[in-house]
């Protein structure tokens, strides 16, 4: 089973780029994030005929969560309960028997700013939330943009990145805070190569000097953390014409794919 997470910064805009990349890599279950669209503009017809089941969740110019499927969602969450919040960041469904987190983190503009604030309080409201979810679902992913960078390995220039929004110390415990919930970092299960990023911003040539942070994450809960055969960073699709600032990010477990009965994926 292949589960993705790609922030594609307007779906209207990388829409093509999104069918290609679901013929090529064949995901089970692709999460989208920004979007930016409303939701009587979601292309449902055109990622139906790449043979993807859609649930979505939108606003006009900003946020907006999707779930692409082979096989139909069920018990769909479209908000975190008890957290009043008009932004489109939380969408969640099962699939087979894998309860699927998606979200947006808010960005948080600067550690000085009302955005921060927001922040800091919504990641406290995921994981309440998630201490809820984990004691209802023993197989959970969660996953998204999570616009923070966990570990010093996690940014191109710790020093530089010291304090400021991403990589704030009260950003990184709240990301630890949710691994203590009982969920684990995919990507870290793993050997992996230096200096391995998801997000490059577009100026200053971020991307060809590999100026990046990893802020795309994808975590597990233990009994899906057993069965996981491989985490990979897809950087190929920032190279691309007009690409997403960020780049897909995707697990394998080993599970039988959706709609079928093969003991792997």
């Amino acid at each position: 089973m292949k589960i993705a997470t790609w922030n594609v910064n307007s779906l209207k805009v990388r829409l093509p780029q999104v069918l290609d990349w679901l013929a090529i890599n064949q995901p089970d279950v692709l999460c989208l994030q920004e979007t930016k669209l409303q939701d009587e503009n979601f292309p449902i017809a055109a990622i139906a005929e790449g043979g993807y089941h859609t649930i979505y969740a939108g606003q006009k110019t900003y946020n907006g969560v999707a779930l692409l499927s082979k096989q139909p969602g069920s018990e769909v969450i479209t908000a975190m309960p008890g957290f009043d919040d008009p932004q489109k960041r939380v969408l969640s469904a099962i699939y087979e028997d894998v309860r699927v987190i998606c979200i947006y983190v808010p960005n948080g503009e600067n550690i000085e700013s009302e955005k921060y604030q927001y922040k800091l309080k919504w990641l406290a409201a995921l994981n309440g939330w998630l201490r809820n979810m984990l004691n209802q679902h023993q197989k959970l992913v969660l996953l998204g943009d999570f616009n923070i960078a966990p570990e010093d390995c996690d940014v191109h220039d710790p020093k530089l990145w010291e304090g400021q929004v991403l990589f704030s110390l009260p950003e990184r415990e709240a990301f630890r805070d949710v691994l203590n919930l009982g969920l684990l970092d995919s990507f870290r299960l793993f050997d992996q190569a230096e200096k391995s990023y998801t997000w490059w911003d577009y100026r200053m040539m971020a991307f060809r000097r590999n100026m990046g942070l990893r802020i795309d994450h994808i975590l597990l809960s233990n009994e899906l953390a057993k069965i996981c055969t491989a985490c990979v960073i897809d950087k190929a699709t920032r190279k691309l014409e007009r690409p997403s600032d960020h780049a897909p990010v995707m697990v394998e477990l080993r599970t039988k794919p959706l709609g079928l009965n093969a003991d792997v994926s």
